[in-house]
């Protein structure tokens, strides 16, 4: 696809952390490209280089810097927009630009439960846009994708689903400060020392996968029946939530068949090659002190999931740890790769 027929895409709230990360990586985006950017009211008006604190490593893109930054409001010349806006006022923005015909496709958790927007994993539950016929927006349409622990979760329990059948989760996580957004975490609360609370995160991860897992019937999705429970916690890692994981299965099985499934494993985004999907989703190690954050998180993009110390458990079946980089596959990477599946499908 060349230059001038890539699809015209806009950021909703720009200039946060998600917003720039949606920048970073639709700035070169071989399908997309950015020909809008909009935030709140003081950033609306100026150069986007003037308006935004840019945080990334990566540098501003030179041609991003001059766009003018416009108000949220859905007069943008564009046909997609990716939303990284708080969770506070992105409900009744994604919405209203949704009636307008725009293909909103967010980060934000405001609209992930509703029971016609497809919660999206596209390895997983591709079939879930389905929902979209259902939604009342006319030509408009709203994806969300899940919370960044989620998606690494879910990625991990699909193939003890489709294999094995679930009974129950726990799960345990240690996650990074820049899931908080910026500037995020005081630094004399996070310095020697752990937060054992991240507020309304236990409650997503308990949901979100019943959703995601869940099978789509006569245009609703029935809710995977699994117990899952969880504790979060806030550490000191810049990118990269840990997650420690047991489960009962409903078949016994074997270590070695556990890590052929996760091998095995690939979606609709290997098999039509989309730009974001990594290569293979799941990355196994047999290393018993992987996977590490600052060591893995950027495998494949930052787009895999990495797993290791597989292992019989003495309350449950088996236990074992999960990576996913938090900011790419958990974010904006997850929610482009959604875009690039709806593409594909000729959802626009």
């Amino acid at each position: 696809m060349v230059n001038n027929q890539k699809i015209r895409v806009g950021v909703l709230g720009s200039t946060g952390s998600v917003g720039q990360k949606f920048i970073e990586l639709l700035s070169n985006h071989p399908w997309f490209e950015i020909k809008e950017l909009a935030a709140s009211e003081k950033s609306a008006g100026k150069k986007y280089g003037d308006a935004v604190n840019w945080i990334l490593p990566t540098p501003l893109p030179s041609h991003i810097k001059n766009i003018t930054v416009k108000n949220c409001e859905p007069n943008l010349n564009c046909q997609i927009v990716f939303s990284g806006l708080d969770s506070n006022i992105a409900g009744e923005i994604e919405t209203t630009f949704a009636k307008k015909d725009y293909v909103v496709v967010s980060n934000s958790k405001n609209h992930r439960m509703d029971e016609d927007v497809p919660l999206l994993i596209p390895e997983i539950n591709d079939n879930h846009l389905e929902l979209i016929k259902h939604q009342a927006y006319g030509r408009g349409m709203i994806v969300t994708n899940p919370n960044c622990t989620t998606i690494g979760l879910a990625i991990a329990l699909k193939p003890l689903l489709d294999n094995f059948g679930l009974e129950s989760v726990n799960i345990i996580t240690m996650q990074a400060l820049s899931g908080a957004g910026y500037p995020g975490v005081s630094s004399l609360d996070i310095v020697d020392n752990i937060i054992p609370f991240i507020s309304g995160e236990e409650e997503k991860i308990e949901a979100e996968p019943l959703k995601i897992l869940g099978q789509l019937t006569s245009g609703q999705v029935q809710n995977a029946k699994i117990k899952i429970s969880a504790q979060c916690n806030r550490v000191a890692v810049v990118d990269g939530h840990l997650e420690c994981v047991q489960v009962d299965l409903k078949e016994k099985t074997t270590s070695d068949e556990i890590i052929k499934a996760w091998k095995k494993f690939n979606g609709e985004p290997q098999r039509l090659k989309l730009p974001s999907a990594p290569t293979n989703p799941i990355h196994y190690f047999e290393e018993e002190n992987f996977p590490q954050p600052r060591i893995h998180r950027n495998i494949d993009k930052g787009m895999a999931v990495s797993i290791g110390r597989l292992r019989p458990d003495t309350l449950f079946d088996f236990k074992f740890v999960i990576l996913s980089h938090n900011t790419n596959r958990g974010a904006a990477g997850g929610a482009i790769l959604c875009a690039e599946l709806m593409k594909a499908k000729g959802y626009f």
